[in-house]
């Protein structure tokens, strides 16, 4: 099963009941948050997930998909055991230097003049997770929390960090028993790494601090750690910061949000079929060869998509020869391509910067190939905010092209001929009328998320860390506007549903027809009297997230671009 956790920036979490562990809040983890996604879209079944080895290369989008969203147990490869254990012998080396040198032997940040004795070094890395595991807020989910302890756990695998073999043991067996440690919405600025994030991961390593057990169940880490006979780490030179400096929670947003944007713009081009087709708008200029007149990737592929879904529709052909005073169809359906193809290829740059960010070894400092420890900015969150902030904004956009096309199958004066906002009686019945205030609602919402989180900075550290990257906020704002466009275009499928219903005795599309007969398994889809609509819409968006909606158009079309 796949799972969408994207709504829980705007969820207020209840106070921990009583003898639950100290900083924890109710969990998004017992049931679907908003926005849960699962179903054949991950091409995954409800059978047991392989298990992903991390190995010294990058992991795949894939992979961290199955660990964070579908549970998969987590092993180290041979080579990056190895590897793990020639650059700690690096570190211990350098532990006995009389030289200060940073993270092993000196303070962190505005304090890394301290030079810290023998003695204390332990302390140090100890101290350095307790004040650094400062989070505050709602607590995020579990795919989210999953996902950057896969990704830390990766960069540790790459021979680049200097932590100890058991460490890196100690984070794959936590991944595998399930427990997940509580991270909080707020702590980090994206710079040096999603270090509050990341602190409470190895927090619970250490055990110390709340966990959630594979089942949802709150503990405190001590014992859940003791249960799955996982032996806490004492943290020794440099480990603790190689455990916090890291991009992880940006990216593992960022991939998980790829993810989904891939199957909902497949979506977006199925419910723009549909409207096109359930408005008795044209199919013409979606052919493929006006499409390369404008070479754009995305689009040639969304118009081929759109294309496909509307084949062989008898609403489409009772007007192809008609007498139609309408010279061009509204921007909405005719601009379609233009704008999910905009989207598509944004998605796809994206997926390249992410998949540059999978091959990284982030930390600071870093263990050369060649042996040697030097500091770095790599940790800055740029690279990965710019395009978080970016896919907010195509999101927002696909978004508001969906409200407007809904719209138009409300108006008695744009839609050709359907009663006023869908409905069996107007003035008795609203019909759909307030499911497009829904729609707006969430559009509006989106353009607010779109306003980039990248461009602020705040100083930190006694202005050592004087720009960071605001990341983590890029990507907890992603994750809202990825879960208000599958709701949004799940409304537009229902929409377009009935307006073609209402069309008969005029038959759809095949893929149409299929994709209508799928949303009924899900709703009330048929035309009639009033209804209580929101488990309707809620059915619709089970339809569309779940693949039941895509998976229809599929079975006739075959696999849509």
């Amino acid at each position: 099963m796949r799972h969408w956790f994207g709504g829980s920036m705007g969820t207020m979490n209840a106070a921990p009941s009583a003898g639950s562990p100290a900083g924890a809040v109710a969990s998004p983890h017992a049931g679907p948050a908003a926005g849960s996604l699962a179903g054949r879209g991950s091409g995954r079944g409800s059978g047991p997930v392989p298990t992903v080895t991390v190995g010294t290369g990058p992991l795949s989008l894939d992979d961290v998909v199955a660990v964070a969203r579908h549970g998969a147990p987590v092993e180290l490869s041979a080579e990056a055991e190895a590897e793990i254990s020639r650059s700690r012998a690096v570190i211990e080396d350098l532990a006995h230097d009389t030289v200060p040198h940073y993270g092993v032997s000196t303070g962190f940040g505005a304090l890394a003049t301290r030079h810290i004795p023998t003695e204390l070094r332990a302390q140090l890395q100890r101290s350095l997770v307790r004040s650094h595991a400062a989070g505050a807020g709602p607590e995020v989910e579990r795919e989210v929390v999953r996902a950057l302890m896969l990704l830390r756990l990766s960069t540790l695998a790459t021979g680049r960090t200097g932590v100890r073999l058991e460490t890196a043991r100690t984070y794959a067996a936590l991944l595998s028993a399930g427990i997940t440690p509580v991270v909080h919405e707020y702590g980090s600025l994206g710079c040096s790494g999603d270090l509050a994030p990341l602190s409470h991961c190895a927090l619970a390593a250490m055990g110390e601090g709340p966990v959630r057990l594979a089942d949802g169940t709150l503990s405190d880490a001590a014992t859940a750690l003791r249960e799955h006979g996982i032996e806490p780490v004492v943290l020794a030179e440099k480990e603790g910061l190689a455990l916090i400096n890291g991009t992880d929670g940006m990216l593992g947003m960022l991939v998980l949000a790829i993810h989904d944007l891939r199957h909902l713009l497949k979506i977006a081009d199925v419910s723009a079929a549909m409207s096109v087709e359930g408005l008795l708008g044209s199919d013409s200029v979606f052919a493929a060869d006006l499409h390369a007149l404008r070479p754009q990737v995305g689009q040639g592929a969304s118009a081929a998509n759109i294309l496909a879904v509307m084949a062989g529709s008898p609403i489409r052909e009772s007007h192809r020869t008609e007498e139609c005073t309408r010279v061009q169809d509204a921007y909405s359906l005719r601009c379609a391509p233009q704008v999910h193809g905009g989207a598509r290829d944004t998605v796809e740059h994206a997926a390249r910067v992410a998949a540059a960010e999978l091959a990284s070894a982030v930390d600071n400092p870093v263990v050369t190939p060649d042996g040697r420890v030097e500091s770095n900015g790599n940790f800055h969150g740029a690279p990965v905010a710019y395009v978080l902030d970016f896919l907010a904004i195509v999101a927002a956009d696909v978004a508001s092209m969906s409200e407007r096309r809904s719209d138009r199958f409300l108006d008695q004066a744009r839609s050709h001929g359907l009663p006023p906002f869908l409905a069996d009686d107007p003035g008795v019945d609203s019909g759909l009328m307030i499911a497009q205030y829904t729609q707006a609602a969430m559009v509006s919402e989106m353009k607010r998320l779109a306003v980039p989180a990248s461009v602020d900075s705040i100083p930190s550290s006694a202005m050592q860390e004087d720009h960071v990257s605001m990341g983590w906020s890029g990507a907890r704002k992603l994750r809202r506007s990825v879960d208000a466009l599958g709701r949004v275009l799940s409304i537009e499928v229902l929409t377009a549903a009935r307006g073609i219903q209402l069309r008969a005795p005029l038959e759809p599309a095949p893929a149409t027809g299929a994709v209508i007969a799928a949303l009924s398994a899900r709703t009330n889809a048929a035309p009639g009297p009033d209804r209580f609509l929101a488990p309707d819409i809620e059915g619709a968006h089970r339809a569309v997230t779940d693949g039941d909606v895509l998976a229809a158009a599929e079975s006739v079309t075959g696999a849509l671009r």
